[in-house]
């Protein structure tokens, strides 16, 4: 059996559970994660629909031949001298879900593409995905694990080359440059490269500019790039020197935050208690206010997907998921750290990506 054919009889089990009649995605992560492509993505609807009895594409008509090198699945094509409506009224019937009362939407889509199959449902509920597509996704196989963990390789290497670059005088652009040739290098492709010095640290996602690194910086280290279609993300700390003044308290204090949380995560432990350690160790410093962000995210085809580690979030942790363990403390023009590990989950715990200690480099040491 095909991937695509695992994921397509997954994923309609999902539905027999959910009680849901038909799934619609557009063109995204969803649908590249189900069928393994998404045909272009513009202002012309298109959608893959599925119900228990088949699947089928509404397609532009300028996108067909182009999208049927990936796929066999049958499309209803519609071109731009038409509207689409006729296309997807027989796209529903070939599937039996033209009375489908009960659709899962794509959050992802366009509005206009989801008010039109709405439109031709009239009497459909609607929700999201996150019980059917955004449910399987969170779990990965070992051939996703195997891809993540060589992209993850890829970062650890840029990284490395970036601790090797680092003087004063060089700019944060200068050093993002750095790293990103060398994924360039071994052909992923960049994402991005947060190179945060000194008092710009302290801004979580800062944009990387022309400060000058400076003898007693402490620089966070934030980059991703895709490598064999899905990507990595990796935090870790340098100093230009000698790090500024309080800077290892607050190190340790961090670290100890990351243990916390790869301590708490493990299979049937929801999400907020995974959070929930991490924050605390931070809280009971001192320094809760400089914790501005949620302990981790989910990774795979997307950067940032489920399941989030959030203070709030319910969702019961499972075998198999990727996800972030990243907590962090920024002080306002002064520093900031931030220590990022990407685990899966195994039955015993997390399994981390990454080979790099979380230790602080230090240039020149």
């Amino acid at each position: 059996m095909t991937e695509t054919a695992t994921r397509l009889a997954a994923l309609r089990e999902k539905m027999r559970q959910t009680e849901t009649d038909l799934v619609a995605l557009g063109p995204g992560s969803h649908m590249q994660w189900l069928v393994g492509f998404h045909p272009h993505a513009d202002e012309r609807p298109c959608l893959l629909l599925v119900s228990e009895a088949g699947e089928c594409f509404l397609m532009p008509a300028l996108n067909a031949e182009g999208s049927r090198e990936n796929t066999d699945i049958a499309f209803h094509t519609w071109s731009d001298d038409e509207r689409p409506d006729a296309a997807l009224a027989a796209a529903l019937g070939a599937i039996g879900a033209d009375k489908a009362k009960s659709v899962v939407l794509d959050e992802t889509m366009r509005a206009d593409f989801a008010l039109r199959l709405l439109g031709a449902l009239p009497d459909a509920k609607h929700t999201f995905t996150g019980e059917t597509v955004g449910a399987l996704r969170m779990r990965k196989g070992e051939s996703e694990f195997a891809r993540l963990k060589t992209s993850a390789a890829v970062a650890d290497r840029a990284l490395q080359k970036a601790f090797a670059a680092i003087k004063p005088g060089m700019s944060e652009k200068e050093l993002a440059t750095v790293i990103r040739d060398h994924f360039a290098s071994e052909g992923a492709i960049p994402l991005f490269t947060i190179v945060g010095s000194g008092p710009n640290g302290a801004f979580p996602h800062h944009q990387t500019g022309e400060r000058k690194l400076a003898e007693g910086d402490a620089v966070v280290i934030d980059i991703g790039a895709r490598k064999g279609g899905l990507p990595s993300d990796i935090t870790r700390m340098a100093a230009v020197g000698r790090p500024p003044e309080g800077y290892g308290q607050v190190h340790t204090i961090v670290e100890r935050a990351v243990e916390a949380a790869l301590a708490a995560a493990r299979p049937g432990v929801k999400a907020k208690e995974v959070d929930a350690p991490a924050r605390r160790v931070i809280s009971d410093a001192g320094y809760g206010e400089y914790f501005v962000h949620r302990t981790g995210h989910g990774l795979g085809i997307d950067g940032h997907e489920p399941p989030y580690i959030t203070a709030t979030s319910e969702t019961v942790l499972e075998e198999g998921m990727v996800f972030s363990i990243e907590p962090g403390i920024y002080i306002p023009r002064r520093f900031g750290i931030r220590l990022e590990e990407i685990v899966i989950l195994r039955a015993d715990g997390p399994e981390i990506f990454s080979s790099l200690p979380r230790d602080l480099h230090v240039s020149g040491a």
